[in-house]
């Protein structure tokens, strides 16, 4: 098992049988729902996960959902569990020991009504992907009101803990990054070159948000942004191997963009494309600072444009917990209206320019990926990646 090669303190998290963030830290997140329940006039919030969709469950007790996980949760009260399947239930017991985890028996949310009506609950706020069936049950009782949009607020601001455990995704994903360029040869195919990431951060206990890998010609490119299934395409002499990676510590994950050449020097065409994404994201990250306006990010992306190229995937997005705004493209490839923001300190996002040939022959398109995730600050921002950044040859 190859080591990570972190900090104390990191080594230290990853050391516990099934880590779990601070005391003071989960009282800093019940603290921010009390100020947010006051502010819409709620009374109790159910808190939901339903098929590992859902993570503020895990953010407010540290379980991360399997099946259904249905909390209830009032400042200064205890909170109360419901959740699936039973098998499952002493574990859920272990990883949230704060919190009253009871089986659903199949019914959860018939359980968590009467315990909100035992409660006196009359507005509830919602937070996660409560079924629409669920969610007319809860509306026969009380005043229902999603308050998605706060929470996912809350989760755009990382703390000093989250920013370590990000920092333990990024050095998960980098490793994965790692085995793909020292494993990565003429015959493998899309889907063993997967096998290759996953294989240097599950001993660590990682586990796979996304592992997007692109395979194709240089000479004669099919593909121009890595697919989010991996093909049987063999890799060959000649090729471009180019990949978005990120692996999960729990909820807090790293992105990682790369791009190299198999067994042959970059063509003309993608030493400009990758020289063209390099120099957009030094030019990006220039501007970065807290109160970096969204403007200010795609005149810095400019030079995709006066290069004659053009971009595929998002340019920059909020990362950490979710992909969160803001979600910007570049001026020939708008990722919808700006957002009306600023980047703030301690926001992490993925700054990632997807450089591309213009034209709409997907067919005869070539593209690289470069970039990723990064923490703004007061006045620029701190790597969270120690991977090179350099377009790569392998033999």
């Amino acid at each position: 098992m190859a080591a990570l090669n972190l900090e104390p303190r990191l080594q230290a998290v990853m050391a516990q049988e099934y880590p779990r963030f601070s005391a003071e830290e989960y009282a800093r997140r019940h603290r921010q729902l009390a100020t947010v329940m006051d502010k819409a006039g709620v009374d109790h919030l159910l808190i939901v996960t339903s098929n590992r969709a859902g993570n503020a469950t895990q953010w407010v007790t540290g379980w991360p959902g399997t099946v259904e996980a249905l909390t209830i949760f009032k400042p200064g009260v205890q909170m109360t569990m419901y959740m699936e399947w039973y098998n499952h239930y002493p574990l859920a017991k272990i990883i949230a020991p704060e919190v009253d985890v009871q089986w659903g028996g199949h019914e959860g949310i018939v359980r968590a009504i009467a315990e909100l009506k035992r409660r006196g609950a009359k507005r509830i706020g919602v937070i996660g992907p409560l079924p629409h069936m669920k969610y007319g049950q809860l509306e026969q009782h009380f005043a229902v009101h999603s308050l998605d949009a706060a929470y996912t607020r809350l989760r755009m601001i990382k703390s000093e803990e989250e920013l370590d455990w990000l920092r333990i995704g990024a050095a998960l994903s980098d490793a994965g990054l790692a085995a793909l360029l020292a494993g990565t040869r003429v015959g493998l195919d899309e889907r063993e070159l997967s096998a290759l990431v996953e294989s240097a951060y599950i001993s660590h206990g990682g586990t796979t948000m996304i592992h997007y890998i692109g395979v194709t010609s240089m000479a004669a490119p099919h593909l121009y942004v890595p697919r989010q299934y991996p093909s049987p395409r063999k890799v060959a002499n000649g090729d471009v191997v180019f990949c978005e990676l990120s692996a999960f510590w729990w909820d807090y994950a790293g992105q990682v963009l790369r791009t190299f050449a198999v067994g042959a020097e970059a063509t003309p065409l993608y030493r400009d494309l990758y020289r063209t994404a390099e120099d957009t994201f030094d030019a990006v990250t220039a501007v970065i600072r807290h109160g970096t306006t969204m403007q200010e990010i795609i005149d810095a992306s400019g030079l995709v444009e006066a290069r004659g190229f053009t971009i595929c995937d998002d340019l920059l997005h909020g990362f950490g917990g979710g992909y969160f705004q803001p979600i910007i493209g570049s001026r020939s490839r708008p990722a919808g209206k700006l957002p009306d923001m600023v980047l703030e300190e301690n926001m992490t996002v993925v700054v990632q320019p997807n450089v591309t040939t213009a034209g709409t022959d997907d067919a005869k398109r070539a593209g690289v990926q470069v970039g990723e995730m990064i923490r703004v600050t007061k006045s620029g921002f701190e790597r969270m990646h120690r991977a090179e950044r350099q377009l790569l040859r392998i033999t």
